[in-house]
């Protein structure tokens, strides 16, 4: 897969991107990708004898289909590994090989991710499929983590947290486009889409299908008012969509596919984006199966350096799944009940309203379930500035309703919560168990740092080993923008307005 607009987005120009002995052994690197890649096509092709054989088992039949699809992807992040790798021998530079090693610890995690879906896609069905792959997929994952171990990456806070000097725009990222994100810009669209036909479609897949595959160039989607019933993806070919709405609840994309009527987790989401760059603004993404659906996804986002400004993600269990790679959100409403925001995706959160829902009698709520399987893996969440505080409809049931702030879904799971103002719809003890064990609170990162609010008392808070309350901006700025998403080198293009630190807005 082509790496261009990757490296232009971190570099500016691909030729200065520099490689170190250092950072990896290039051809022990090269070569240990390759039989892993081998190893996934092997298992893809037997999955693929099964493809269309369960037409009566809906959700083995889903879970194949989406296997295949993950199976596709994870060979493509590998590629974008080798490829990174080989165009970058000969050069030392140690701000680049933090670069680099950004990315590949990035990509690899991405493949992690994916086979673990592919294994949560399959439970509750009964066949042979699953044990017929899973060996397969057991030695990629071990190859994997044994490559992240063998990235040693020359981390410098300094390198991403410049406040914006230095930095260099990519060549894709036009004057006149760096306002796309401002709040009274007049952006001229490639396309327009209108459910009333006044536009050059009735729907938004096909103004997706329209926009040119690998794109360098941003192709902006205009979605005028209505309501959009249809099931959308952007697929790994679409680079550079942009997609703007006439607000949170005026442009609304919306489904009801839940894993009771037989879809997976993944293939449950209204809208799915996978293509790189990918940003929205002012947009509705909702499941509306409701709680006795169990998951049932919104947004599905496995795009890298993907923005989402100003939309709403509402649902109920597992609304938004950040699957992979780096995202910044900002400004969003995020509301549901049960793990409402998981993946293992290196997600950043700031000044979004985050609404906890009431679900279905004597729930337990959770915000998030992060995902991360290995301890080398760069991801997961850090939320700042937002407002986490109860829906309309748990309002008056928030003293009889416990809520937290997450729970382990994956061993490493890692989420923190800085300067927010956390509501009394959050429990005393703040965090709680993987359905009631033990599991993983010695493994786990969960921190907080100068949380206000009634929920954000610390006196209470489970006395987890991997829960901590952070002392000092030092040791909370690796959860800040600039250093958790390296926000100062790719955001600024955008026009997005985003802090950096603790205090002074980059607009």
């Amino acid at each position: 897969m082509a790496l261009t607009f990757m490296l232009m987005l971190l570099l500016g120009n691909f030729t200065t991107m520099a490689f170190s002995a250092s950072l990896v052994q290039s051809d022990e690197f090269v070569g240990s990708v390759s039989e892993i890649i081998g190893l996934l096509r092997d298992v893809a092709s037997i999955l693929s004898k099964f493809s269309g054989v369960f037409v009566g088992n809906l959700h083995l039949n889903n879970a194949i289909l989406d296997s295949l699809e993950l199976l596709d992807l994870s060979s493509d992040e590998l590629d974008s590994s080798i490829s990174a790798i080989q165009n970058s021998k000969g050069r030392n530079n140690s701000r680049q090989n933090a670069l680099l090693g950004s990315d590949l610890t990035t990509w690899l995690s991405a493949v992690l991710a994916n086979l673990d879906t592919i294994t949560d896609g399959f439970k509750g069905t009964t066949s042979i499929v699953e044990g017929l792959i899973s060996t397969g997929l057991r030695q990629v994952t071990s190859l994997v983590k044994n490559l992240l171990l063998k990235i040693d990456i020359p981390r410098n806070n300094d390198f991403f947290n410049d406040g914006g000097e230095g930095r260099v725009f990519p060549s894709w990222a036009r004057p006149e486009e760096r306002k796309l994100l401002e709040a009274n810009n007049g952006v001229t669209a490639d396309v327009v889409v209108a459910a009333d036909g006044t536009g050059n479609f009735t729907r938004l897949t096909d103004a997706v299908l329209a926009a040119p595959e690998k794109n360098l160039k941003r192709f902006v989607i205009y979605v005028k008012r209505g309501v959009y019933n249809e099931y959308v993806e952007i697929n790994k070919n679409k680079w550079n969509i942009v997609m703007i709405g006439d607000g949170i609840g005026t442009t609304v994309i919306t489904g009801n596919r839940s894993y009771v009527d037989g879809w997976t987790t993944f293939g449950s989401a209204t809208f799915a984006v996978v293509g790189r760059g990918f940003i929205a603004r002012d947009i509705t993404f909702q499941n509306t199966a409701g709680p006795e659906k169990k998951q049932a996804v919104a947004l599905r986002t496995h795009s890298d350096l993907s923005i989402y400004f100003r939309c709403e993600i509402s649902g109920y269990q597992d609304s938004l799944f950040t699957l992979s790679m780096r995202q910044f959100f900002r400004e969003c409403t995020i509301s549901g009940t049960v793990d409402f925001i998981f993946g293992d995706a290196t997600a950043f959160f700031q000044k979004c309203n985050i609404l906890v829902k009431k679900g279905l009698p004597k729930q337990r709520n959770a915000i998030t379930a992060q995902g991360r399987i290995d301890p080398k893996e760069p991801t997961g969440f850090s939320l700042q500035f937002c407002n986490i505080t109860a829906d309309s409809d748990l309002v008056p049931f928030v003293n009889t309703t416990e809520s937290f702030l997450g729970r382990p879904w994956k061993q490493y799971s890692r989420t923190v919560f800085l300067q927010n103002y956390i509501s009394d719809v959050i429990s005393p003890q703040g965090w709680t168990p993987w359905n009631e064990s033990n599991f993983w609170l010695d493994t786990l990162y969960y921190a907080e740092y100068m949380n206000t609010g009634p929920g954000a008392g610390i006196n209470k808070r489970v006395k987890w080993p991997g829960y901590r309350v952070l002392k000092s901006s030092d040791e909370a700025s690796n959860f800040t923008v600039a250093n958790f998403i390296e926000g100062n080198l790719w955001l600024p293009s955008t026009g997005v307005a985003f802090t950096a630190g603790f205090e002074k807005e980059v607009v």
